[in-house]
C-alpha cells in the first residue's frame, strides 16, 4: 500500500518535469508510505513519477518503486496489493523470457504481466490497485484502477501536462492547479455525500471511475475504457437450492479471506461485532497458530441513536481466540480530530464514520499490525439495510399501473398538506417521471430542499438541473446489461458502482492511509461479487429478513446471537453531539460561509438549520470546512 504520484508533459509543451516538482507532490503523501520515497524522471524530462512505500509485500529495497522492467521499457508505481501475484508469477516463469530481480514483489509481476499481455493483463488480477505505467517503447502512459474502486486515482490535465496521484493534495501542490469549486460537483454533493466519479470537488480535477483505464499519449489524445462490469461474468444460479448457493458462498468467501491475509507484515482485523465483521474474524482465525489481533471502537456514554456493540465484539473475540483492542471516543475527539479529517479526506465525505474509521485504524496501528480487514460491502451485495426494504416497496407500489395525471393529482394533494422538502416526495416525484426510487444508499437532500437552499444565483445556474444526471449513466447501463432486472439487483448495482467507490471505500482509504493502514475487503473480491450477482433476490431477502442467504451461510461459523440480533450500522452520535456543543461550532462555521460566499441562501439555510435541519448539517459543515481549507485559503 502505498502513495503513487506522476507527470505527462505533452508534446507541445515547454514544459519539463523535474526532480523537486515530483517531490513535492510525492511527499504530501508521507502518511500513505513511511518506509522510503522513490523518484524516477526520463531523460528528457518528459516523464516523471514519485512514490512513498508502506511495506507489506516483499519487503527487500529490491522491490522499491519507481520500478522498472528488464530493459528499461517499463516503468510503474503501484498503489494496492495483487493477492493472487505468485500464481501469475509462475504462469509467466512457465512462459519464459523474463528476467526477474525481486523474489516475490507483486508490483515487478505486474510489469512483466504487461510486457507479456498488455493491458488484457489486468483481467488477471484479483486484487486492489492503483497503477501509474509509463510505456516508453509506445509513449503512452497508463493509469488504471481497481475494479471495485478500493484505491482511489486521481488526475489533472492543464498547461501542456497531465498530472496525477492517490491523493489530491499532491496535485494541488502543482503551481498550475488551479483552487476553484466545481458547483456541479457540490451540487451532487448535498444529494450523495461524494462528488460522482469522473467529477471533484475541485474544477479541473478527476477521480478515474473504479474498473477504468486511461490510456494517455504524448500528443495528449486521450483513450478511457470500462475493463469490467460486475454482470458481465454473473452466471444465475437460479437453478441451485438455497443450500447449495449458502455452499457457494462460504466457499468463496473463505477463498477471499484467506487470500486478504497474504503479507509479510501483521494482519488483524476490525471487528464492531456485526455479521459481516464477525465473519471475517471467524474466517481469518481458521488454520491461525498465533491469536488474531482484533479491534473495535465505541463511545463514552449511552446515546438513542447509537448503541455500543462492544458486547458482541467481545463475544467474537473470545469465541475466535483473538487478541482483543478497543477504544471508546468522546465529542471532544471529535472536535480535536476535525482538521486533521478535512486535510486527510482531501473533497468532502459526508460520511462522519470517517472519525470511527480513523480512531480504529491508528488503534491497529499503535498495537503494531500494518494490515487490517473489514466488512465493506455485504450490506449491498445482500440486502443488509432497513432503508432498502423502504424503496423496494416504494418502487414496487410506483410500478403499478397508476395513470401518470393520478400520481401528479395525488403529488399536488400531498404538497398541499405536506412538506414538499421530505424525501418522501422526492420519491414520489421520481417514480412520476419514470425514474427508479433509488438513487443510493446516501441520498440525503431532495431535490426541493437543495434548491431551496441554494442562492439565488445557484438556483438559476441549477433550474433545470438534477441529480438524476449521474445516476442515470449507472442505470442505463444496468438496463443494457441485466439478466435479471430486479429491483434489488439495480440497487446493489448502483451502490457498488457509486456510494461504496467513492464515499464508503474513499472514507476507509483516507482515514486508514491517514496512520499508515492498509485495508483489504474480503467482501468486494470481484469474483465473489460475480457470484453474489447471480443470486436470485427472492432469496437475499426472504419474509422480511435482511441478508438471508448470507445469514444461512455463515450460521454455524458465527453464533445465532450474532446472526439474529438487530441490524445496527457502524455509526456516530452526532445527531445527540449537535444538539450539544457541536452544534453551535456547526452553525457559526456555517453562519459565516453564507456570509463570505454566494453558494447558500443565507436566510433559508438559517431557516432550516434552527428548525428541521441541525440533525443533518453535518453534511453542510463538512462542506464548509473543506472549502474554508481548500478554497477560501
Amino acid at each position: 500500500m502505498c502513495g503513487i504520484v506522476g507527470a505527462l508533459a505533452f508534446n507541445n509543451s515547454n514544459f519539463e518535469v523535474d526532480e523537486n516538482y515530483i517531490l513535492k507532490m510525492r511527499d504530501t503523501m508521507v502518511h500513505r508510505g513511511p518506509d522510503g520515497g522513490g523518484l524516477w524522471i526520463s531523460s528528457d524530462r518528459k516523464v516523471g513519477l514519485g512514490h512513498r512505500r508502506l511495506s507489506i509485500i516483499d519487503l527487500s529495497a529490491a522491490a522499491d518503486q519507481p520500478m522498472c522492467n528488464e530493459d528499461g521499457t517499463l516503468w510503474i508505481v503501484f498503489n494496492g496489493e495483487i493477492y493472487n501475484h505468485a500464481e501469475i508469477r509462475k504462469e509467466l516463469m512457465a512462459i519464459g523470457g523474463h528476467v526477474w530481480k525481486t523474489d516475490h514483489s507483486d508490483t515487478e509481476m505486474i510489469l512483466h504481466a504487461f510486457e507479456q499481455w498488455g493491458i488484457d493483463c489486468i483481467h488477471k488480477f484479483r486484487g486492489m490497485f492503483a497503477i501509474g505505467l509509463w510505456d516508453a517503447s509506445k509513449s503512452e502512459l497508463w493509469l488504471i484502477r481497481d475494479r471495485m474502486g478500493v484505491k482511489p486515482l486521481y488526475y489533472s490535465i492543464h498547461d501542456g501536462r497531465i498530472v496525477f496521484a492517490s491523493e489530491i493534495k499532491a496535485l494541488l501542490k502543482d503551481p498550475g492547479q488551479k483552487r476553484v469549486l466545481n458547483e456541479a460537483a457540490a451540487y451532487h454533493y448535498l444529494s450523495f455525500l461524494t462528488a460522482p466519479a469522473p467529477s471533484t470537488l475541485f474544477e479541473g480535477i478527476k477521480k478515474l471511475p473504479n474498473a477504468s483505464w486511461l490510456k494517455i499519449s504524448c500528443d495528449g489524445t486521450l483513450r478511457q475504457s470500462k475493463y469490467w462490469d460486475m454482470l458481465d461474468n454473473a452466471s444465475s444460479l437460479a437453478d441451485k437450492s438455497e443450500n447449495e448457493i449458502a455452499a457457494m458462498i462460504l466457499e468463496e468467501l473463505r477463498t477471499s479471506v484467506k487470500l486478504r491475509k497474504i503479507s509479510d507484515v501483521p494482519v488483524g482485523v476490525f471487528l464492531s461485532g456485526g455479521i459481516d465483521s464477525s465473519t471475517n474474524a471467524a474466517l481469518f482465525s481458521e488454520g491461525e497458530t498465533t491469536k488474531v489481533k482484533t479491534f473495535s471502537i465505541g463511545y463514552e456514554g449511552e446515546y438513542s441513536s447509537y448503541k455500543n456493540e462492544l458486547y458482541y465484539a467481545r463475544k467474537i473475540a473470545g469465541l475466535v481466540g483473538a487478541e482483543h483492542h478497543e477504544k471508546l471516543l468522546t465529542q471532544k475527539d471529535l472536535m480535536e480530530f476535525l482538521p486533521e479529517m478535512i486535510h486527510l479526506q482531501d473533497e468532502p465525505i459526508g460520511d462522519p464514520v470517517c472519525f470511527p474509521v480513523y480512531f480504529v485504524s491508528k488503534l491497529a496501528r499503535d498495537n503494531g499490525v500494518v494490515v487490517c480487514q473489514l466488512g465493506e460491502g455485504a450490506d449491498e451485495l445482500f440486502c443488509g439495510y432497513p432503508g432498502w426494504k423502504t424503496s423496494l416497496h416504494l418502487q414496487k407500489i410506483g410500478g403499478w399501473p397508476i395513470p401518470t395525471f393520478l400520481k401528479s393529482a395525488v403529488m399536488h394533494i400531498a404538497s398541499i398538506w405536506g412538506n414538499v422538502t421530505d424525501m418522501k416526495f422526492e420519491k414520489l416525484r421520481r417514480n412520476i417521471n419514470d425514474q427508479p426510487v433509488f438513487w443510493g444508499g446516501a441520498d440525503e437532500f431532495s431535490e426541493f430542499q437543495k434548491k431551496r437552499l441554494l442562492s439565488k444565483r445557484m438556483k438559476k445556474q441549477f433550474k433545470n438541473f438534477t441529480s438524476w444526471e449521474p445516476v442515470k449513466k449507472i442505470y442505463s447501463a444496468y438496463k443494457e446489461k441485466a439478466r435479471d432486472n430486479s429491483i434489488l439487483n439495480w440497487m446493489t448495482y448502483l451502490d457498488l458502482n457509486f456510494r461504496l467507490p467513492e464515499l464508503l471505500l474513499m472514507r476507509v482509504d483516507k482515514m486508514a492511509m491517514g496512520v499508515s493502514l492498509e485495508a483489504r475487503v474480503p467482501f468486494l473480491d470481484h469474483k465473489f461479487v460475480e457470484l453474489a450477482m447471480g443470486i436470485p433476490e427472492k432469496i437475499k431477502t426472504r419474509n422480511g429478513v435482511l441478508k438471508y442467504i448470507l445469514k444461512k451461510a455463515v450460521r454455524g461459523v458465527i453464533p445465532d446471537e450474532i446472526i439474529d440480533r438487530p441490524k445496527q450500522g457502524f455509526g456516530v452520535p452526532v445527531r445527540e453531539w449537535l444538539f450539544s456543543g457541536l452544534g453551535a461550532e456547526v452553525k457559526r462555521e456555517i453562519k459565516d460561509f453564507c456570509a463570505k460566499t454566494d453558494y447558500f441562501d443565507n436566510d433559508e439555510m438559517t431557516k432550516y438549520i434552527e428548525t428541521s435541519g441541525l440533525a443533518n448539517s453535518w453534511y453542510i459543515y463538512n462542506f464548509v470546512l473543506w472549502w474554508k481549507k481548500n478554497i477560501y485559503s
